[in-house]
């Protein structure tokens, strides 16, 4: 058969789609929880064909990762590009980050199955091919804004405050002292960048 545009266009627009309906359902379930037949079952396709477009399930699933994380790689990897001080491109950096990380609960989820199945392998390749890039990447505007400290745990320490705001809103509601807004992005931007600029000095 001949492969034209119009062929590789429709190739690719499945592609998208099975990873559009994959999303949700090992965000729900978690790798080990999912099927092939569960697949096959969302995307409305033969196992055959889903084989078709990923050599397996771990493919499938590494390819899952990379796409509900690209959107967050690109606006890291913007940030970092823009103009201005390495505190403003932080400031900047925080409050796309919350909005982002809270509009995707999916992800948040995908990110915590994975640690709490703890398979190295998975865990290895989430972090060499989906998370390396924009973790370098903030990493360097950290290293820029604050030279002498550890920017690599000032890093994961930023990232997991922002993932945990989230995730943890649902218990945290019941306790004493909270406030709707606690959960609203803007507002947990605001409060991490003050945090940030304390420990580091930078008020």
């Amino acid at each position: 058969m001949k492969v034209t545009e119009k062929t590789l266009s429709s190739v690719n627009n499945t592609r998208i789609d099975i990873l559009k309906q994959a999303v949700p359902l090992f965000a729900s379930k978690g790798y080990n929880g999912v099927s092939m037949r569960d697949l096959s079952n969302a995307v409305e396709l033969s196992v055959a064909a889903i084989y078709h477009h990923f050599q397996d399930k771990k493919t499938l699933y590494l390819e899952v990762l990379k796409y509900t994380f690209a959107d967050k790689a690109v606006l890291v990897t913007a940030v970092i590009n823009t103009g201005g001080t390495a505190l403003e491109r932080m400031e900047l950096l925080l409050d796309h980050f919350t909005q982002l990380i809270s509009s995707d609960p999916d992800f948040r989820a995908l990110v915590l199955w994975e640690l709490l199945d703890d398979d190295d392998e998975r865990l290895r390749l989430v972090a060499e091919e989906v998370l390396i890039e924009p973790f370098n990447a903030m990493s360097t505007l950290m290293s820029e804004l604050a030279p002498n400290e550890n920017n690599f745990m000032l890093t994961m320490s930023l990232i997991w405050q922002v993932v945990s705001h989230f995730e943890t809103a649902p218990m945290c509601r019941f306790l004493p002292g909270w406030k709707a807004d606690y959960s609203d992005p803007k507002i947990i931007s605001k409060h991490l960048m003050q945090l940030l600029k304390s420990s580091l000095k930078l008020n």
